[in-house]
Order: structure tokens, then C-alpha cells, then sequence
């Protein structure tokens, strides 16, 4: 399985859509809050070439995107196979 890290921030609906597609895949991942830390939220805009909003995840190296992107990688059939890599 990759390694998944997920940046999210609390009571961020998105946030907590994409971490249960995760939980739901059984998908070990790594979830950093950086919504009201700026070492981590620096660290997120750095990973992430100046993504701000918020989940930001990755697969990896992969630079998935926000909660649309994993959903969409997702109904396109094409999160599993990342996720196997």
C-alpha cells in the first residue's frame, strides 16, 4: 500500500468526507491537522505548490488535490490502483 497523508483542518466538511472514503477503503493514512498550525499549514503550501484549501493529499509523492480530486480518482475507478502502488 502508499503512503497517504492527508492535511485537514477540524470541523472541515471536506476534510472529513475524504478521511472517510479513506477509513472506508481501510487505507492506512497519516492525517496532519495544519488548520491552526503555521509550521504545518507552511509545510502543506510547500508539498503542495501553494494549495490552501483544505483537505490537501497526498498519495506518496502524488499530489492528489482536495476532497473532489480523491473522489473523482475514485469514480473514475483509478484511486484503487494508486493506492495498491
Amino acid at each position: 500500500m502508499a503512503q497517504v497523508t492527508i492535511y485537514t483542518k477540524p470541523f472541515c466538511p471536506y476534510c472529513i468526507r475524504a478521511v472517510g472514503l479513506l477509513e472506508k477503503k481501510a487505507v492506512a493514512f497519516d492525517e496532519i491537522e495544519a488548520g491552526f498550525d503555521p509550521a504545518k499549514r507552511q509545510e502543506m503550501l510547500a508539498r503542495s505548490n501553494g494549495g490552501s484549501t483544505f483537505p490537501q493529499i497526498f498519495i506518496g509523492d502524488l499530489h492528489v488535490g482536495g476532497c473532489d480530486d480523491l473522489l473523482a480518482l475514485d469514480r473514475a475507478g483509478r484511486l484503487d490502483a494508486l493506492l495498491a502502488s
